[in-house]
């Protein structure tokens, strides 16, 4: 029971979930490995899943992502968007954390750490400059965050990303480096190419998300919609995620295990990045009064990154070999795990947010 309400205590998060959902880290892992696995022992693998494009855009990896967003897209309540976008301490902050914050991090992490290695340090410069757009959704979401501010959210980055990341190139990798007296580097990357990008990631599920919600509460009502079809489509965003993560890991299965050094160099400052960009915003959200939903958007998606974005750009300005493309493919090695472990911090932080006066535990949100 609880003591301020005299209601029932809400039951575990975990006794909420799903056998597939209570262990997703292992799933998410074991699909890494998977992926690792393929991409070393069926010989041309990687070769045959990179030359599956369409205008340069990876077939297989576009396939997976459009799965996984898509039932979490079509969760969103679009008439609830207008609250988020009036919140200036949420739309505020979320701004200043990824467009000023987070790439300058990635910039020293990457100086301070890997100052001996100039092709990984622009690689993950790159990683920094690229925002959320995709799977950060699906942290979110097992997080219990609000499912309506990280759309919003993403939307507003992917704006963003389409106007800001080729400047932001050019002043991480060359203007930056040369006032401090650093080496620098050049960054060839058209607008065209960043928004087809977003367009792909995020434009399409966005705008599937959005018809199936209208057209089926249209034609059966919200009730059908929430409690009948929702729960259908809703376990495809794991299928999609697992199948996402193989297919990542498979097309760099070979560099990762050989070059394991390498790999650590670039790990480490990436390990510190996630935790400090995610464990600064949540701080952040919660002292400027968000609460823990929104805190939790907040928190991911100024930590998430969109490697599918720093991947195509790295491979296509430097080559799909090159130093930069692998820190690019190490950017999910370390994010899948680190950000699906943030997630049970999230869950467990919530007694640290105030908490409604009639307290009742969310809808499952998995």
């Amino acid at each position: 029971m609880s003591a301020a309400t005299g209601a029932p205590a809400p039951a575990p998060v975990a006794g909420r979930l799903s056998f597939v959902d209570r262990y997703l880290a292992l799933w998410i892992l074991a699909a890494m490995a998977l992926g690792i696995v393929l991409g070393r022992l069926v010989p041309g693998l990687g070769d045959a899943l990179a030359k599956v494009t369409v205008t340069g855009v990876s077939l297989p990896i576009a396939l997976g992502l459009l799965v996984m967003m898509y039932p979490v897209l079509a969760k969103v309540r679009y008439d609830r968007l207008d609250t988020v976008t009036r919140n200036r301490r949420l739309l505020i902050p979320s701004l200043v954390l990824n467009w000023l914050v987070g790439p300058a991090v990635m910039f020293a992490l990457a100086w301070l750490l890997l100052p001996d290695l100039p092709e990984y340090r622009t690689g993950l410069i790159i990683v920094g400059l690229a925002r959320c757009i995709a799977m950060v959704i699906i942290w979110n979401d097992l997080a219990c965050g609000d499912r309506e501010a990280a759309a919003v959210l993403v939307a507003l980055n992917s704006v963003f990303q389409v106007v800001a990341f080729g400047a932001l190139g050019w002043f991480y990798l060359s203007v930056l480096p040369g006032w401090l007296g650093l080496e620098q580097a050049a960054l060839d990357v058209s607008a065209w190419e960043i928004a087809r990008s977003v367009l792909v990631f995020l434009g399409i599920p966005l705008a599937a998300g959005y018809l199936t919600r209208r057209l089926g509460e249209r034609a059966r009502g919200r009730t059908w919609y929430e409690t009948g079809l929702l729960p259908r489509i809703g376990p495809f965003a794991l299928y999609g995620l697992l199948f996402t993560i193989v297919v990542l890991f498979a097309l760099q299965g070979r560099a990762i295990t050989s070059q394991p050094l390498d790999v650590a160099r670039i790990a480490l400052p990436l390990l510190v990045y996630f935790a400090v960009m995610w464990a600064g915003s949540l701080a952040l959200g919660r002292a400027v009064g968000l609460d823990h939903p929104r805190a939790t958007s907040l928190a991911f998606t100024a930590a998430g990154n969109n490697f599918e974005l720093a991947i195509a750009v790295a491979i296509a300005t430097f080559g799909a070999t090159s130093g930069q493309a692998l820190a690019g493919v190490v950017g999910p090695l370390i994010e899948v795990p680190v950000l699906i472990g943030l997630v049970h911090v999230a869950l467990a932080a919530r007694r640290y947010f105030p908490q409604p006066a009639t307290a009742v535990e969310g809808s499952a949100r998995v």
